[in-house]
């Protein structure tokens, strides 16, 4: 199943790339790391959708960030998506939401902890728009097949899975490659989450850690699956990041990355030959 999010193939015979920093933080911070993604992959002739959230609901601390809040968050995506003509995505947390956001966005994305959640999922699909399923940290790869037969239920055809690590003991999460063919196998296409896979969560006590140099070996892996896109957290400063600074890539790593993740998929297509 393939289909097309404004000038992005999902599904083709293109891979697709989901980028952008974690939380919008400031206006002028979203606008700018947009200008900048945008420049890179234009360099590279990469097809990209541009991330943000507007509220990180589930945060380690009571009293860490969660963002600008909906209204003034989805305005700013809706700018930048006008400005820079890409099309952008961003987390729904409930009905409601999935409702207002889409009215400005162009991808919705259900959280991995939501991703059970009926409801949630029938509200996104009753929009209209394409939606990114994360896959639960506590699910297996099959499980995702009732995910898919949600969807489908409430009649959406244009939706994508996304894995992002599976919970391994206390405070860590591993990725099992196998999975990502498992899932291919429900008529979707597939996501993998670089970035989120390699966060140790609440590993800091108060916030959540991660292993930000092992994002790039686990994308490369992903891509070497035949994957079809690769989501990625990045910042100009992730040291300093109000959110998830310790997994996210530098956007001075971001072209390389990029550049690595190509030469994987230009080498799985030539053994589909």
């Amino acid at each position: 199943m393939s289909f097309s999010i404004r000038n992005v193939e999902i599904g083709g015979s293109r891979p697709f790339y989901i980028l952008g920093p974690c939380s919008l933080e400031k206006e002028e911070f979203a606008h700018g790391m947009a200008r900048d993604i945008k420049e890179i992959c234009t360099r590279l002739g990469v097809q990209f959708i541009f991330k943000a959230s507007y509220d990180k609901a589930n945060r380690t601390s009571v009293t860490s960030f969660r963002g600008p809040g909906m209204q003034e968050g989805c305005r700013i995506l809706a700018d930048i998506s006008k400005e820079l003509d890409v099309p952008v995505v961003t987390d729904v947390h409930t009905e409601e939401q999935a409702e207002y956001a889409a009215q400005y966005v162009d991808l919705l994305q259900v959280p991995a902890f939501l991703s059970r959640q009926s409801d949630l999922l029938e509200a996104c699909a009753k929009t209209g728009r394409p939606v990114n399923v994360k896959k639960g940290q506590f699910l297996a790869p099959w499980d995702c097949k009732n995910i898919c037969e949600k969807m489908r239920a409430f009649g959406c055809e244009h939706f994508m899975l996304c894995e992002r690590g599976t919970s391994f003991g206390y405070n860590n999460l591993v990725v099992d490659m196998r999975g990502l063919k498992w899932m291919s196998e429900f008529g979707c296409p597939i996501v993998f989450d670089a970035t989120h896979s390699v966060q140790r969560p609440g590993g800091l006590g108060g916030a959540t850690g991660g292993d930000r140099e092992l994002a790039p070996v686990l994308a490369n892996a992903a891509m070497a699956v035949g994957i079809d896109g690769v989501f990625m957290e990045v910042h100009r400063d992730p040291e300093h990041a109000l959110s998830d600074g310790p997994n996210q890539i530098h956007l001075s790593d971001l072209e390389r990355v990029l550049r690595h993740l190509e030469i994987v998929r230009s080498a799985w297509e030539q053994m589909q030959d």
